[in-house]
């Protein structure tokens, strides 16, 4: 799980100060217009569109592009037609790789999408080649230095968390919990006063692929190809490198 934290830590970063915002502002109305056409556009009944609109804001995604994007998924205001998916393949190394994506045109994005494989060392696979690999999780990070275990890990159980493990090499605590109880994990940990550095719904891989050196810059290169395609929403991959080689790429 530790090449996980440390990859979800460097995107939170990165998606933070990307210069590419505006991209990255797309991908997130996309995902709370389809969350809202999916469920319907109250939050309080709508699991999926309250994490959706959770991870805009905290993105800094404004509250007004926020509120258009559930009224044109709900069908309140006229908007794109989007379809979800996923594309599943291996990186350099054997590493799988999971692309979630959202279009209005799937010829357009299972084009580009085998294009980034090819060109970076990767191959596109057939669907359920990789993706029982990756199981949907609720993942949170909370500084050593901000709490004691034993506090942490009996107000995660309590909110509803699977497990709490202590990763001192990186220096957090690394908090699992089901994808459906995400927001109610989160919820409890922030009225508890705990810091949380990372804080996603996302898809955790079962097991890792060591990857370094040459084969580190490769799968890298891959996965920033992905995820610069205009249709792909998220890239999850199962390798694992080390602090330095994710650093310096």
């Amino acid at each position: 799980m530790s090449g996980h934290s440390k990859w979800s830590t460097i995107k939170h970063k990165k998606a933070r100060t990307d210069a590419k915002r505006g991209k990255l502002f797309s991908k997130l109305v996309k995902e709370i217009m389809v969350a809202a056409k999916m469920g319907g556009p109250d939050l309080s009944a709508n699991a999926r569109l309250r994490t959706s609109v959770d991870k805009a804001k905290g993105m800094s995604l404004p509250a007004d592009n926020i509120e258009r994007a559930i009224k044109k998924g709900a069908g309140e205001l006229q908007g794109v037609n989007y379809e979800e998916g996923t594309y599943e393949g291996y990186g350099p190394g054997g590493v799988a790789v999971l692309v979630s994506y959202m279009t209005d045109n799937k010829n357009r994005t299972a084009s580009e999408v085998r294009f980034a494989f090819a060109k970076n060392n990767g191959n596109l696979g057939e669907n359920g080649s990789v993706g029982w690999i990756f199981e949907a999780k609720g993942f949170f990070t909370v500084p050593m230095d901000t709490t004691d275990e034993d506090t942490l890990m009996e107000a995660a159980i309590e909110a509803g968390a699977d497990d709490v493990v202590a990763s001192p090499e990186d220096g957090i605590f690394e908090i699992y919990c089901a994808y459906g109880d995400y927001m109610a994990v989160k919820s409890a940990l922030i009225e508890g006063g705990f810091t949380l550095d990372v804080s996603e719904a996302t898809m955790i891989p079962k097991n890792t692929i060591k990857v370094e050196g040459k084969l580190a810059a490769q799968t890298m290169r891959l996965i920033d190809a992905l995820e610069d395609c205009d249709d792909v929403q998220s890239v999850y991959a199962n390798f694992d490198m080390s602090e330095e080689d994710m650093e310096a790429l």
